[in-house]
């Protein structure tokens, strides 16, 4: 019995320790935090969906997922070949090119307008805060911080590991005007050296007037948040962006909801809707959308291109690598909606609607 208490004592003192680090961010206090719990959406100590959303689905247990996790893992998981990319330049783009490009799971670059936007930078390599437990595929790590101009505006749509990477967001502090954020994000940004007067928090349901002509509006998602062991102690969000000639809904994270179609009701058309599609499962689909629901929202959303993104470069769940892009090209063949499925670094070309991609999944092991 000393012996178990000595172990946990030490076991419980390490993990302590370990948690000072300051990849885990920082929780709100003060202003921050009061005007947490002014928002309607902040209940009884945390944030919360519009909508009753469990973690897992009804009928299925964390004693299941992880065993399943441990001793079930479907084939294909992880990639054997190197997913393919191409680099194209950043650094010298002309300020009339409005392009966007990929760099893998939810990570991307846009230049719209004149303004250069960044989404959830991720280029450490890692998707945990156990460096080497979940490591990219091969081929997927191309670009890093030093290959992006100045960024004039950084969108975190929450403080996941896979989204909000923190070597990445140190790097990026020097060349970042502002960040956009939900509430209680920004303690964390500070944390790490963001100055107080870059940082734009917000609620859902707000609008912010970037510049003339640029407009984001804060918009729900279905999710949640939390770095350590606390869950929903900062928003979650989605935005629609708009620029003088483009409205770009920005999905983040999120299960399927009503939502969707709130927004295109309010906000549609919309010319291209970026929307996970990747690391599901049917037993945590209120929190991850399937495939289906994928092309469902981009309809609700009166979407005229889809963008699905969360897949290719982090293995979070047990479906093979490449089933999220197989699985929504192959649906989408009775909805025919205009799919954007460019290889990391290609260049999207944000003015051309008829732009075509190859499957260039099919045949990667």
């Amino acid at each position: 019995m000393l012996v178990a208490l000595i172990f946990i004592a030490v076991l419980s003192a390490t993990i302590f320790i370990y948690m000072q680090k300051a990849t885990f961010g920082k929780a709100a206090t003060g202003e921050r935090l009061e005007r947490m719990k002014k928002s309607p959406n902040y209940k009884d100590g945390k944030f919360q969906n519009q909508h009753h959303t469990p973690a897992l689905t009804e009928g299925y247990s964390y004693t299941k997922v992880l065993y399943e996790f441990l001793f079930k893992k479907k084939e294909g998981r992880v990639p054997v070949d190197s997913i393919p990319s191409v680099k194209t330049d950043l650094l010298n783009l002309a300020p009339d090119q409005d392009i966007l490009v990929w760099f893998g799971h939810s990570s991307y670059f846009m230049q719209l307008d004149g303004k250069r936007i960044l989404v959830d930078p991720v280029f450490s390599g890692n998707a945990s805060p156990l460096r080497g437990s979940n490591k990219a595929f091969k081929g997927t790590d191309r670009y890093t911080v030093a290959d992006l101009p100045e960024i004039d505006y950084l969108f975190i749509s929450h403080d996941h590991y896979d989204h909000a990477d923190y070597e990445t967001l140190i790097q990026l502090k020097s060349k970042t005007k502002k960040v956009i954020c939900g509430l209680g994000v920004g303690g964390h940004l500070e944390h790490w050296g963001f100055q107080a007067n870059n940082i734009i928090e917000k609620d859902w349901n707000e609008q912010i007037e970037l510049d003339k002509g640029f407009v984001v509006y804060t918009t729900p998602a279905r999710h949640f948040s939390g770095r350590g062991f606390t869950r929903n102690n900062t928003l979650w969000l989605s935005f629609l962006f708009q620029s003088p000639t483009k409205k770009i809904y920005i999905g983040g994270d999120s299960g399927y909801d009503t939502h969707f179609a709130e927004i295109g009701s309010k906000h549609g058309p919309i010319d291209l809707a970026i929307l996970e599609n990747g690391q599901y499962d049917i037993k945590w689909k209120y929190i991850h959308m399937l495939p289906d629901e994928v092309l469902q929202a981009g309809k609700d959303l009166k979407a005229k291109r889809v963008f699905p993104v969360h897949s290719s470069k982090f293995a979070m769940a047990n479906h093979a690598w490449h089933e999220p892009l197989t699985e929504v090209t192959q649906l989408n063949k009775s909805m025919n909606i205009p799919l954007v499925t460019p290889i990391i670094g290609e260049a999207v070309n944000l003015n051309d609607d008829n732009q075509q991609f190859k499957q260039w999944w099919v045949g990667i092991k």
